[in-house]
């Protein structure tokens, strides 16, 4: 278990190609750190820095006190869960996970005794002697994340583990790694493209966007006060209802708020901060997806699109009129560069300027 650094650190490849540019986060001893953001935008290319699978351009990461930017992967005290399982096949499951350990010359009842351990704590114990062929998917992942807990790092690093697989699985999955990281104690470093699986497993998440860091929170943090436009869209399932403040709808909650700053560019209230009335906007419903515990009903005001998170879908038609309401302090504003204006309460740590 170690703290986790990294200071104003770059990865450009060959031709002038910038992947990632000033990424800096400071990451606690035991912390679940969660890197989310869309393809491309540089979350993997940092986990790989971290591990010694790409060289670092410029910068630091520092773990435990040590700076690791010259040294090999196998000297930096981490172990490394893969999306695709990484799982030897004609090897048992117990041989997978004592591989690393065994060309460590680690004493064998020792290894045993990590073997042990791990299995039970994963549930897979009565899966030691099969093949991984002879595994679902995801017990093939709890044998991945078994093969790196045996290793004790220092520093446990996840790309999109779980993306291989089932929604039911995954959901079942984020619980089980929750868990483990509790019982752990250990410090993760988690990367997504699911802004779902981030604001469920982070102690606090990182948002990149075009290799950049765009702001660091908690998932609550980042849901109530993004500090852009990008992390107001892209946090939230639906996400926040953004219009440019000169369309119809951004005029009318622009209204609602008591009127729009001089320098506001956009307008955003999330869905479940609307609430059918007698008054307020008027809209029209396009679309209703009944959900059961829930009703998602899509809407327009003129050209602009909205949608409403409503209880109580089910006498909503399609083609209907309704008045939405909302409450002036849920209505955020962003300037002309995307960024959140000031409003009462402060946003969480924005890094982009």
């Amino acid at each position: 278990m170690a703290e986790l650094k990294l200071r104003d650190v770059g990865k450009t490849y060959l031709g002038g190609v910038s992947a990632v540019r000033g990424a800096s986060v400071d990451i606690a001893d035991g912390e679940f750190i969660v890197l989310v953001g869309p393809s491309g935008c540089g979350k993997s290319t940092i986990l790989r820095m971290i591990a010694g699978l790409e060289t670092i351009t410029e910068g630091e990461v520092e773990i435990a006190g040590r700076i690791v930017n010259k040294l090999e992967p196998a000297e930096r005290d981490i172990a490394m869960v893969f999306q695709n399982y990484a799982l030897y096949p004609h090897m048992s499951v117990r041989r997978n996970m004592e591989y690393g350990l065994r060309n460590r010359g680690t004493p064998r009842p020792e290894i045993d005794r990590r073997i042990a351990q791990a299995a039970e704590t994963l549930q897979i114990t009565q899966y030691l002697d099969r093949k991984p062929r002879a595994l679902s998917g995801g017990q093939r992942q709890r044998v991945a994340m078994g093969r790196a807990i045996v290793r004790e790092p220092a520093v446990f690093l996840f790309d999109e583990p779980l993306s291989n697989l089932d929604a039911k699985l995954r959901t079942q999955l984020r619980a089980e790694l929750k868990d483990l990281h509790r019982r752990l104690g250990a410090t993760f470093v988690f990367v997504t493209h699911d802004q779902v699986e981030a604001m469920s497993l982070a102690d606090r998440i990182v948002i990149m966007s075009n290799g950049q860091i765009e702001q660091i929170g908690t998932p609550m943090d980042l849901y109530e006060n993004p500090a852009s436009r990008f992390v107001a869209e892209f946090i939230g399932a639906p996400p926040m209802n953004v219009f440019d403040i000169t369309s119809p709808a951004g005029q009318a909650f622009g209204a609602v708020a008591g009127g729009a700053p001089a320098a506001a560019g956009a307008v955003g209230v999330r869905p479940e901060q609307l609430r059918i009335g007698r008054e307020g906007v008027e809209a029209e419903v396009t679309l209703v997806e009944a959900l059961g515990a829930e009703t998602l009903v899509h809407l327009r005001i003129g050209a602009d699109r909205l949608v409403l998170r409503d209880g109580h879908g089910s006498r909503i038609k399609v083609a209907q009129s309704l008045r939405l309401e909302t409450d002036a302090g849920a209505i955020l504003f962003f300037d002309t560069n995307g960024r959140a204006m000031v409003r009462a309460t402060k946003p969480a740590l924005s890094v982009v300027d």
